[in-house]
């Protein structure tokens, strides 16, 4: 025992090691993503440096202060969370149905709410760019957003399907015993004790939808143009406005990066339970 203890604590520093390397290989992209948003095109394009000589915040002041890109993020925080709301309220009936009930062709069509989330996003671009322009949802943040419950609801009910199963079914029959009606039940009993599950769904459900571009740029133009299309705005006949680029690049990073912040007990537990 010992001398395990011993050759532990002598590869203690080499792990440490590694780990500070392999954080600040993460890190470094976006390290000069922030370094690039805070200079301008002529210092970019000039040479390396580490640091901005030439500290300028011209690059943020232009997307803050133009509708053409700040609406961008609006359209993007819109569809999203709309999505995430929908596809967690859609995948909590039907994971609990998965988690406590056993009928014809369950397992079969669980597989197939898998396999719609492992088909790529091009597959289905031209279908609902063609059904949302005969009804009229074409250019909707709506649209986008049940385009994405497609992908998002499988994941949401194959994750919260696992922290259902995860809950004692005595504790539905004790509550039923108790006189509760099954809406009061789920609400008041059942959903906080699978809180943690219901948090990582929406994350997940969220990051997706926050980062996937073929569906969103397909199914909007104009009023519901998310950033990462606005982003495109950057190349014009004169070049690239690298620093303008790199400035919506920051911006569209820290949405996600708050979230992580807000659920990142609920993802540690989601991973603990085996099921993330």
């Amino acid at each position: 025992m010992r001398g395990g203890i011993a050759m532990t604590g002598r590869h203690l520093p080499r792990i440490n090691i590694v780990m500070v390397l392999y954080l600040l290989f993460l890190m470094l992209p976006i390290y000069w993503l922030a370094n690039m948003s805070l200079k301008t095109n002529t210092e970019i394009l000039g040479g390396f440096s580490l640091w901005p000589r030439d500290l300028t915040f011209a690059n943020y002041a232009k997307i803050l202060g133009d509708p053409a890109w700040y609406m961008g993020y609006v359209n993007s925080i819109i569809y999203v969370s709309m999505n995430t709301v929908l596809s967690v309220a859609v995948a909590l009936p039907a994971a609990y149905a998965f988690s406590r009930y056993r009928f014809m062709g369950d397992k079969h069509l669980f597989f197939w709410l898998l396999t719609n989330r492992m088909a790529p996003p091009a597959v289905f671009a031209l279908p609902f760019f063609q059904l949302y322009s005969s009804v009229g949802l074409f250019d909707t943040h709506i649209a986008v957003a049940l385009a994405h419950t497609l992908f998002n609801v499988p994941l949401a009910v194959w994750i919260l399907e696992g922290f259902m199963r995860g809950v004692p079914k005595e504790i539905d029959e004790t509550a039923y015993i108790d006189g509760y009606s099954f809406p009061r039940f789920f609400v008041k009993i059942f959903m906080p004790l699978i809180a943690s599950g219901v948090g990582v769904a929406a994350f997940f459900c969220f990051m997706f939808s926050w980062v996937e571009l073929l569906l969103s740029r397909t199914l909007t133009s104009v009023d519901a143009k998310p950033i990462a299309a606005t982003m495109t705005r950057t190349v014009s006949a004169s070049g690239m406005d690298w620093g303008v680029l790199a400035a919506a690049g920051v911006l569209t990073i820290l949405p996600g990066a708050l979230v992580i912040w807000f659920v990142r007990n609920y993802i540690a537990k989601g991973f603990a339970l085996g099921r993330v």
